[in-house]
């Protein structure tokens, strides 16, 4: 059942306005979709956190009030405060609860890989959301993907998630969505070192003995030329 939010019609544009709605705690939107003419709205924030605070947060269906009017819509976009974090602006996208949308869905991982541990790896998901397509009544709150079997080698693509029945997953079947990270640091060999008995290179005739290494038993030294028989 979609969740009841109220809206306030008629706010003026330009970021002056816009700025001062904010730190009001009012955040500027727009409802559009299914060929009705965009209407700028308005939007209590404290409304809206009370409205997304279930399981399905952004992902909610609401029932806009829009003046006498009421709309099934999703919110298509969050604009954020770069700094602050906080919602600036809203679209809402008027949805059909019988036809198909695409939305993006979070991803989550349950399960604890053991062979994975044992090997010092890490299992990692390589994106936050999967796109998928569905009616509202169907959109999942979140993709649940079970990593317990995953072994070092393992790679989780997007056509062996299990998804719920009425939704399929939009994008390339081979994207990787779980893999695994190599975390364990191997030991280097250690260098043999040298022990009585090994050749000695000998160094051409008037070239110095490399440095810390002993003079060759009738050699010249370093600098000086050998006197001829």
């Amino acid at each position: 059942m979609p969740t009841s939010l109220k809206t306030k019609v008629g706010r003026s544009v330009g970021s002056a306005e816009a700025r001062r709605l904010v730190s009001a705690d009012q955040i500027p939107a727009v409802v559009y979709g299914h060929g009705m003419t965009p209407v700028k709205v308005t939007v209590d924030r404290r409304d809206l956190r009370l409205a997304l605070a279930g399981p399905a947060g952004a992902n909610t269906i609401l029932e806009l009030q829009v003046g006498d009017d009421k709309y099934p819509a999703i919110i298509k976009e969050l604009q954020r405060d770069p700094v602050r974090r906080v919602v600036r602006h809203i679209d809402f996208l008027q949805i059909s609860l019988t036809e198909l949308i695409t939305m993006d869905v979070p991803v989550h991982l349950k399960g604890t890989a053991k062979a994975v541990l044992a090997e010092g790896g890490l299992v990692d998901a390589t994106v936050n959301t999967v796109q998928i397509r569905a009616t509202a009544s169907n959109i999942p709150n979140e993709i649940l993907i079970d990593i317990t079997n995953m072994g070092m080698q393992d790679v989780i693509r997007l056509s062996e998630i299990k998804l719920p029945n009425g939704v399929t997953a939009v994008g390339d079947p081979d994207l990787v969505i779980v893999t695994v990270l190599t975390t364990k640091i191997e030991e280097e060999a250690p260098v043999a070192a040298a022990v009585e008995g090994d050749a000695v290179a000998v160094p051409a005739e008037g070239a110095a003995p490399a440095e810390g290494a002993a003079p060759v038993e009738g050699a010249a030294p370093a600098g000086k030329a050998k006197p001829s028989a």
